[in-house]
């Protein structure tokens, strides 16, 4: 089954606003594996959006669209799909209900046209929306299916998960499972040629994945039954664990590598603190993103210049004058110091160079080094990163937590 994204709304199109509706939707197909071939923005205007939705009811199943359902006069894309589908726009007496309950819990006066997204197509499954006033609806007809979703992905992911994942879940009679193995430390191509003979197989199908700074596998399995699909699934996953146990750090999809670690650092008893210069902060942050990170980190230290990595980690005054801040020397001293001054049991310390100045012959901007101090033992990594502030930055934070991922695991 063939499933097209059309998004419409002109601020996409002017950059506006980055399009995540598009590569949800994307990632939560392919888990059902359904087909995308074709993914459509469109602006706010009607005739375009009609040669849009007509295009892609011609090669695909099923057309899912976001955004276009407000109050507005060039909000349009209900009325264009009604048209296309060969529907009249009717008032929903739930929708309508709803729509009016949470415009009064908000002390909002209700205009005339807010009534008018409680029109919905002649005929449709309502979508309603228990977090926006926008409902949406799926429409069928001539062995055609629309999918109208709103466009705030707060709402858009919601709706998603609450009544269209379970529609497109019995639109075949065989169960599709898939599992993420999700690694760090090795590059997508790597990856890729090591799994070449997996990739290749068909049922379970094995998918390489690119996301920043980490690659994927994605094995999916077809069966009658969520169990059969499992016992598909699981010798293929145990291959590739032979082959990269020492990069996979979970087999979770929604699990990040930050909460991998804290995780991790739980079920040891471990707690940590950070020292950071040229990340300013970002590892500490990231780590504190992680509900229940209180159980593993106390303190950290932001230590720009060298008169705060003397006064606060205890860094010798002379390895800084010889080695300079940035250097293997000052990335130890900072590790141990952290760990010490606040009685962790590991200690991280990050000197570089993010730019984009300060970068010289000898020490160029991507120019990192990271210590990580454990078990009365100091080991430094040194990065060279290309790409912005922000990205060196970034680059750096996920190699400091594969570092601890990896010393404690």
């Amino acid at each position: 089954m063939i499933v097209e994204i059309l998004c419409v709304g002109t601020e996409i199109l002017l950059g506006n606003i980055v399009n995540t509706n598009a590569k949800f939707l994307s990632e939560e197909l392919a888990n059902l594996g359904l087909s995308v071939f074709f993914q459509t923005v469109v602006g706010d205007n009607p005739e375009r959006l009609e040669s849009a939705l007509d295009i892609a009811l011609n090669r695909s199943d099923i057309v899912i669209t976001t955004g276009g359902l407000g109050p507005t006069q060039d909000d349009l894309t209900k009325e264009i799909i009604a048209k296309a589908m060969g529907k009249k726009l009717v008032e929903n007496a739930k929708a309508k209900e709803m729509l009016e309950e949470r415009l009064h819990s908000f002390r909002l006066v209700i205009t005339e046209n807010n009534y008018k997204q409680a029109f919905l197509p002649e005929g449709a499954t309502p979508l309603y929306n228990n977090h926006g006033t926008a409902p949406g609806a799926i429409v069928e007809n001539n062995g055609k299916r629309v999918i109208m979703l709103p466009g705030p992905p707060s709402e858009m992911t919601l709706m998603f998960k609450e009544s269209v994942l379970p529609y497109l879940k019995t639109l075949s009679d065989d169960v599709i499972v898939s599992r993420t193995v999700k690694m760090i430390g090795i590059g997508e191509s790597t990856m890729a040629s090591m799994a070449d003979d997996l990739i290749n197989s068909e049922n379970p199908t094995v998918a390489p994945y690119a996301k920043p700074f980490e690659s994927q596998l994605r094995v999916t399995a077809k069966a009658k039954s969520e169990a059969e699909a499992l016992g598909l699934i699981e010798p293929m996953v145990d291959k590739i664990k032979e082959r990269f146990e020492d990069y996979i750090y979970s087999y979770d999809v929604d699990e990040s590598l930050e909460a991998a670690v804290v995780k991790l650092l739980k079920a040891n008893k471990l707690h940590i603190a950070c020292a950071e210069s040229c990340t300013g902060g970002m590892l500490a942050s990231t780590i504190i993103n992680v509900p229940g990170s209180s159980d593993i980190i106390n303190e950290s230290f932001v230590t720009y210049s060298n008169e705060a990595k003397e006064k606060r980690l205890g860094v010798p005054h002379d390895i800084l004058e010889k080695y300079g801040a940035v250097s293997e020397e000052v990335a130890s001293k900072m590790a141990e110091g952290v760990a010490l001054v606040s009685a962790a049991d590991i200690g991280i310390g990050i000197t570089g160079i993010a730019g984009p100045d300060g970068g010289t012959k000898d020490k160029p901007v991507g120019l990192v080094y990271i210590g990580l101090y454990y078990k009365g033992n100091t080991v430094v990594k040194k990065l060279t990163r290309k790409g912005n502030r922000l990205t060196i930055r970034q680059g750096t934070v996920m190699t400091a937590l594969d570092m601890i991922r990896r010393a404690v695991g």
